[in-house]
């Protein structure tokens, strides 16, 4: 059995607010957790227009304040762009505050253009290692002396993120639960498991634990989810192009000039993606758990209108089954 997890983004939609965004992030963890999905992270972004979820400890606070059991975490917190020392002191009040409920999930990239991140960034991402065994000393107890409070005796889960192997092998040496973003970095997701599994040796865990990120959109149809997908598709070209913006509509991606080049791209996108009916999603996520031989299941869902996006999460969920509460998918014979 897999069980299957949210991802968040907290997307600002063309027509609406951040606050509203903000908004139905707690709607969808809400909904989340009366469906049964394991855990939901939000992602640490800067800078973008159309992303709302610029602190992931802040908003972690808010989601599990509005839940009562599912889980809570950051998919990721960028370490080099934050003090280890911080990061011990908000995600140990989390975990005070929330005991059993909060996921640490830590990654290298900056979260944003380089512009940006050099406002940000307060190290040196080669020194992550470095960085990440100062974190997780302060959940043990003082280090030099100094004393993260309330971190030390409240340590949530700690997880390490990542798009290639640098994490995937640092996960395993270290013997922690990897999750990768196989939603932003398709080619390297077989590359980096193997890594992970061929390089774990026990530590936190006795065996390797390997969550896959998909990007996953259902609806009652295979035409209905590839237009739904369309405007996603489109915001990531102008990402692409160095042009972010909020998340356009459908009527607005039907509207794009689209050139040749930027159709291409927005295909390969999309191929990508585990876009269709409910029957044809399962069939890809059977293809997809069976090749990558997933332990859990985390899903990231873009629409321009939030009910399509919840929408898309029952019908996932409908293919599914609770155990002990957890929704689960039943791997593939």
């Amino acid at each position: 059995m897999i069980p299957l997890s949210v991802l968040d983004l907290a997307p600002i939609s063309s027509g609406r607010t951040a606050r509203q965004a903000l908004q139905e992030s707690l709607d969808l963890a809400r909904h989340a957790e009366a469906l049964g999905y394991g855990r939901l992270w939000v992602a640490e972004h800067h800078g973008m227009p159309g992303i709302a979820s610029s602190s992931p400890a802040v908003l972690i606070a808010a989601l599990a304040g509005a839940t009562e059991r599912i889980r809570v975490g950051s998919g990721g917190v960028m370490l080099p762009n934050h003090a280890p020392f911080v990061i011990a002191e908000q995600f140990g009040m989390l975990e005070a505050l929330h005991p059993g409920r909060i996921d640490l999930g830590l990654g290298r990239a900056p979260g944003t253009d380089q512009r940006t991140a050099s406002l940000l960034r307060r190290g040196d991402a080669d020194d992550f290692p470095g960085e990440l065994a100062l974190l997780r000393a302060f959940f043990d107890g003082p280090v030099q002396g100094i004393h993260a409070v309330p971190a030390e005796g409240n340590s949530p889960q700690v997880w390490l993120l990542g798009s290639s192997g640098f994490s995937a092998q640092l996960a395993g040496l270290l013997g922690l639960p990897f999750a990768f973003a196989h939603h932003f970095s398709g080619e390297n997701t077989l590359p980096a498991l193997e890594r992970y599994r061929s390089s774990f040796r026990p530590g936190v865990l006795e065996s390797p634990y390997a969550m896959v990120c998909a990007s996953v959109l259902v609806a009652d149809s295979y035409e209905q989810a590839r237009r739904l997908a369309l405007p996603g598709a489109l915001s990531f070209v102008r990402l692409r192009q160095g042009l972010p913006g909020v998340f356009p509509s459908m009527e607005e991606a039907e509207a794009h000039p689209w050139t040749a080049q930027e159709r291409a791209f927005a295909e390969h996108r999309m191929d990508g993606q585990v876009i269709g009916s409910p029957a044809q999603v399962r069939e890809q996520l059977d293809r997809l758990i069976a090749d990558t031989r997933a332990d859990e299941l985390m899903v990231t869902t873009a629409a321009h209108d939030p009910v399509d996006r919840l929408r898309s999460y029952d019908l996932l969920a409908s293919l599914g089954s609770a155990v002990d509460g957890t929704l689960t998918l039943r791997r593939a014979a």
